[in-house]
């Protein structure tokens, strides 16, 4: 599994482990029952703390996306259901589309980044 961590970044590494594993499973990079490294590994191989690991695991879990396994460790599991997660992705756009017209931003320039990151998942 690759992943991409900016350590210049203002956002948090767990947020940006948990974004970048989101996007593996959202390109088919990482599927269902897939095993993520354990914690110490993936540390490791990015070079930061394992507690961060954890906390990042830890969301994914809460979220749907994974489920923690004491033999197999962190197995792609995507068990949240269609209305909940619809519920959800409502709210956080609900921010970021105040954002967007506060910037002038209109609808079908919205709509336009919409498709395009579609496609950019569809790619792969």
């Amino acid at each position: 599994m690759y992943v991409k961590i900016d350590f210049n970044s203002e956002e948090a590494i767990y947020i940006q482990l948990r974004n970048q594993i989101i996007y593996g499973i959202a390109t088919s990079q990482i599927q269902e029952g897939d095993n993520l490294p354990s914690v110490r590994e993936l540390a490791e191989y990015i070079g930061i703390n394992m507690h961060t690991v954890n906390k990042a695991y830890t969301i994914l879990k809460q979220e749907g996306y994974v489920k923690l396994d004491r033999r197999k460790g962190a197995v792609i599991a995507i068990d949240i259901d269609k209305m909940q997660a619809i519920e959800e992705m409502k709210e956080e756009l609900r921010v970021i589309l105040a954002k967007a017209i506060c910037k002038n931003i209109g609808c079908q320039e919205v709509y336009e980044v919409v498709q395009e990151i579609f496609d950019e998942f569809e790619r792969g």
